[in-house]
């Protein structure tokens, strides 16, 4: 029978002082790994020039900076929302017992006149030079697709509105419908955003770049506006200016089925995993459909979870483009034919579901590599996808404009890349695992103005670790990167003496397992 994706079960907590100790325990877990990345977070940060009048300054900088991430970490819905909610007495008690660095909050109108002057794309780079921290220091190496780093590419939409707001913004005609009928196209001018996000075989989809389609960025003399190819090119110089020597494994839609997306990427040296629609590509197909009567011997059928899988695949397929078809490029395709079986809508009786996936592939496939590149790469480029979702329905505000200036926007959009990567991180760190961190941990603003108690608990035994609390007004005292290793590792033999288990220090950004490998058939 298929399996729930969600626990069906009662709660493994018997009494009230259970569920306390247990939620005291994740918002310890949630400190140690926010604590870890703030020293990174801010020494980027303190770099960014200020624009402001030094002599009319109230917030540093890197207060504003860590003031409008933490707004997106508590998912706060709007500006107005932010300041209300982060204003109240008990919430900024606690905030600053967690964060010494925060000794009064600003209005939310101060960092939006920021946001519109500052240079934002260092506020992306300080998300960029978190990523490179982690990938120095191999926390997602068990992660790797063919020893590359796969990294999902796609784009959505942001806003739109019916009226010019800025004139970096887009315009489309959309046809309008009265009662006697379609009418006049009236004019919509709305935000595109190509993003580029880490998407890895065990769920987990890593926050990287974005790219900002323009109407300055297109092609005015011939009137054609800027294009989410166009700005995959753009995307790709940046990602290979920040990561030269990255393996990377890009895994894109079926948009990018091209000569010259193709070429870029092995320019690049970069492998990839392209979507291949019915419809693209005619010789390709024309090609697959010939010689997949020849080449017998490439195909692999396995079950896959409660999947039944049939791969079929051709290699060294010549494919020519460009004018006068005098490029050319060497593909090798593979389709996947799935049958599995799950619960009617309407019934409860099991009904057979069938699907068909294809793929165009940079590398020769075989029966060793097949699944890993497929199952464990290519299909989770619905990471991105799914990312779009959480990222626009699940707290983060992706479509709410927290500005109309078009820099402010900009930068609202990176701080909220910034928060949902700490959540991220929180989430599927290793030390949180046992305490079903989806469940405790979603909802940080509740966690600070609901659980009073249990936060100044868990504070005390924090800053007996990290530093000292403050007092008579001055502010607390930070302590260095060693004292704080120094103070997780006391934290962690706490632990283990009250649960009775072997002292072991392990670092909170360790991050979970790989999905398993297939029952061949």
């Amino acid at each position: 029978m298929p399996r729930a994706t969600l626990r069906n079960g009662k709660s493994e907590w018997p009494t009230v002082e259970a569920e306390q100790q247990a939620r005291q325990e994740a918002v310890e877990g949630q400190l140690k790994v926010c604590r870890s990345l703030l020293p990174t977070l801010l020494k980027r940060l303190g770099k960014i020039p200020d624009p402001r009048n030094p002599k009319t300054l109230r917030h540093k900088l890197t207060v504003l900076m860590l003031y409008g991430i933490l707004s997106f970490v508590f998912q706060m819905a709007s500006r107005r929302e932010a300041y209300r909610r982060m204003s109240l007495p008990m919430f900024q008690q606690n905030l600053r017992l967690l964060f010494p660095e925060l000794d009064s909050l600003p209005h939310h109108d101060t960092l939006n006149r920021l946001l519109a002057r500052l240079a934002v794309e260092e506020i992306e780079a300080t998300l960029i030079a978190l990523i490179q921290r982690f990938l120095r220091k191999k926390k997602f190496y068990r992660y790797l697709v063919s020893n590359c780093y796969p990294i999902a590419i796609d784009g959505s939409q942001k806003l739109v509105r019916d009226w010019r707001w800025s004139e970096e913004a887009l315009e489309r005609q959309v046809p309008t419908r009265t009662e006697e009928g379609p009418s006049e196209s009236k004019a919509e001018y709305y935000v595109y955003v190509l993003e580029a996000n880490l998407a890895f075989a065990n769920g987990m989809t890593i926050p990287l770049l974005s790219e900002f389609l323009s109407y300055s960025a297109g092609d005015q003399e011939k009137n054609k506006q800027d294009c989410e190819l166009k700005a995959f090119y753009r995307l790709a110089r940046r990602l290979k200016d920040y990561f030269p020597h990255l393996p990377v494994l890009v895994l894109l839609d079926g948009l990018y089925a091209n000569g010259p997306v193709m070429e870029r990427c092995r320019q690049y040296r970069w492998r990839f995993m392209i979507v291949l629609q019915d419809d693209s590509l005619p010789s390709v197909w024309e090609e697959v459909r010939g010689l997949g009567q020849l080449a017998r011997n490439n195909h692999l059928r396995q079950n896959w979870g409660q999947r039944r899988q049939h791969f079929q695949w051709v290699n060294g397929i010549e494919y020519w483009w460009g004018e006068g078809e005098r490029r050319k490029q060497v593909l090798h395709v593979v389709s996947c034919q799935e049958q599995w079986e799950e619960v009617a809508v309407d019934a409860s009786a099991l009904v057979q579901k069938t699907s068909r996936h294809a793929w165009i592939s940079s590398d020769p496939l075989s029966r060793e590599n097949v699944h890993e590149r497929c199952n464990l790469g290519a299909r989770h480029r619905w990471g991105i996808e799914s990312n779009f979702l959480v990222e626009k329905c699940q707290g983060y505000q992706y479509e709410h404009a927290f500005s109309e200036n078009w820099n402010a926007l900009r930068g609202y959009h990176f701080l909220m890349r910034l928060g949902h990567l700490i959540n991220t991180l929180v989430q599927n760190a290793a030390c949180l695992v046992r305490w079903e961190t989806p469940r405790l941990c979603r909802g940080g603003s509740q966690s600070l103005t609901d659980q009073a108690v249990a936060l100044q608990q868990t504070t005390a035994r924090v800053l007996d670790c990290y530093g000292e609390p403050a007092e008579n007004g001055h502010k607390a005292r930070v302590f260095s990167k060693q004292h704080m290793m120094c103070g997780e590792r006391r934290m962690s033999r706490r632990f283990c003496d009250a649960h009775g288990e072997k002292r072991r220090y392990h670092s909170p950004l360790v991050l979970r397992g790989r999905a398993s490998d297939p029952e061949p058939l």
